[in-house]
């Protein structure tokens, strides 16, 4: 299958989305259906604390965009909720923000 298909064609999600966005399922399930990649991404978000946008289109085998039009769609539908980086002056990670450093390890050792 070609990405594009994924995305119905689309190429810009509704939502701006960083590749470092940690993505977490809410548990509420879209009310409408949709496509089978929708799904597996969904899964993927239920199945951890939160996972970023990178680390899900990894997973998912799609290019980074293809998985923000996945991911927008589905904050319009209230399935997932999207937390963007935090960032300091100039574009360094926040001291504080173990959450995303401890998801990026984990990644990393399920990899290993």
């Amino acid at each position: 299958m070609r990405p594009y298909t994924a995305s119905g064609g689309r190429t810009r999600p509704a939502v701006a989305l960083d590749l470092l966005s940690t993505i977490t399922a809410t548990g509420v399930r879209p009310r409408v259906p949709l496509g089978a990649e929708h799904t597996l991404a969904l899964r993927l978000c239920a199945g951890t604390a939160a996972v970023t946008v990178a680390e899900l289109a990894g997973q998912l085998r799609l290019p980074a965009v293809v998985v923000k039009v996945l991911l927008s769609d589905l904050m319009e539908h209230g399935a997932v909720m999207v937390r963007a980086p935090r960032f300091l002056d100039g574009g360094s990670f926040a001291a504080d923000d173990h959450d995303l450093l401890r998801a990026v390890l984990d990644g990393l050792r399920r990899r290993l």
